[in-house]
């Protein structure tokens, strides 16, 4: 392997037959190249739909009220229906460990004033489990807690947005917001990966936003997440229980669709990862499918190479070399011009797959990349295949007799 001989040999041959060398090293590079760019761009959806759905909890389930529009239990139609605090709490209670996080959401629009700055925004009251299902990361500050809520405190978390629309500099936290004419204290600041809409929401007590509207104990929105130990089939079937059971409770007809709304994530994902999964399964073919063909490329090339030099192993054999060493410099050779190959092929679809980028996002298609195990993982196939492909010919041609491999035309 460290024969200086033998690698001057092996350079000398390469510049000495450029074209059979790049004929050889081409299909491997062009494997690996669009191996990389097609599972990049297979990764490029995945991110997509990942995306779409980590704006909040993906085990998310939301149940909204409505209006009736059927008859019922001795009920007329067309009845605004509401939930309160009981209902939640039934929806816990029925949960058990199945639940995750939870909570109530009162939601109304109120104005918000900061000095001589002021605005319409929407306030949020709920427990301090929104953080989590909100999938909210906190600049500064804390979020809503219990403890707030048992004195009915009057404290906010804010957007980011808010933030920077109605304080602008300084540091937030401690100042008072003036929400409806009720003074409130800045406890937290907020990111949502929603954007700039999320951010421009306030998420006060729940019990003192209710305390405020003289509501009651009225709320807008019941919100939860599911124990992600259920599988997709269970988490939907969970989210129709609670369904039913809600409908139970208000006295809604079965097939009411517009009695209650209710959005479950695992309906969601299930079908869009599913999807995606075919997608990724094609894409892996094709992928897979591009190596076989380099590998056979490969393979086709190396015994073309092997048989045009079948003259020059017999002048070896024939001054005295041996056979393991004839082998040994036609696979040197061949893993040479497959390692080096196989790095342009890696980094040319690395490349691209940078030049791409964000391009394609009109196309669904975000931030495509591979990871550098599966890149490792095919560029040592091509080259174990590569090496094989060297070697099956050469020891084929080494066992030829000289006299022989020197008639040979």
């Amino acid at each position: 392997m460290f024969d200086l001989d033998r690698w001057q040999e092996i350079f000398s041959s390469i510049r000495s037959n450029v074209l059979r060398t790049v004929l050889s090293g081409f299909t491997v590079a062009l494997g690996l190249f669009i191996f990389i760019v097609l599972f990049g761009i297979g990764n490029g959806l995945n991110n997509s739909f990942s995306k779409a759905f980590m704006r909040d909890a993906t085990n998310l389930i939301m149940v909204f009220a409505g209006k009736t529009t059927i008859p019922y239990a001795g009920l007329q139609s067309d009845r605004q229906i509401s939930f309160n605090n009981d209902d939640f709490d039934a929806v816990v209670k029925q949960s058990g460990k199945k639940m995750e996080y939870g909570s109530p959401r009162y939601t109304t629009n109120l104005t918000v004033k900061y000095g001589k700055e002021s605005g319409n925004y929407q306030i949020n009251g709920v427990l301090g489990d929104e953080k989590f299902l909100e999938n909210r990361t906190m600049i500064d500050g804390r979020y809503i807690n219990q403890m707030d809520n048992e004195r009915k405190q009057n404290v906010a978390s804010i957007g980011r947005m808010v933030w920077r629309d109605l304080i602008r500099d300084g540091n937030p936290i401690g100042k008072s917001l003036q929400i409806n004419g009720t003074m409130f204290k800045v406890v937290g600041v907020f990111e949502d990966p929603g954007g700039d809409w999320d951010e421009r929401h306030i998420s006060v007590p729940l019990s003192t936003l209710q305390q405020m509207k003289k509501s009651s104990d009225t709320i807008s929105t019941i919100m939860l997440s599911y124990d992600q130990k259920l599988t997709p089939d269970q988490a939907v079937e969970y989210g129709k229980e609670i369904e039913k059971n809600i409908r139970k409770r208000h006295q809604i007809s079965p097939d009411d669709q517009q009695g209650i709304f209710v959005n479950n994530n695992a309906v969601n994902t299930k079908d869009s990862f599913a999807f995606v999964f075919v997608i990724t399964v094609v894409v892996g073919f094709i992928g897979l499918g591009t190596l076989l063909a380099g590998i056979i490329g490969i393979s086709n090339i190396m015994v073309y190479i092997v048989k045009e030099r079948t003259k020059e192993i017999g002048v070896r054999k024939a001054i005295g070399a041996k056979p393991a060493g004839i082998v040994a410099l036609i696979l040197q050779e061949s893993i040479v011009i497959t390692v080096i190959s196989g790095l342009i092929g890696v980094g040319l679809g690395v490349l691209a797959l940078n030049l791409i980028g964000n391009r394609l996002e009109e196309y669904f298609i975000t931030e495509p990349s591979v990871g550098w195990g599966l890149i490792i993982a095919a560029f040592f196939c091509l080259v174990l295949s590569g090496t094989i492909a060297g070697f099956v010919p050469a020891y084929r041609a080494s066992k030829i007799k000289p006299i022989e491999a020197l008639r040979a035309e």
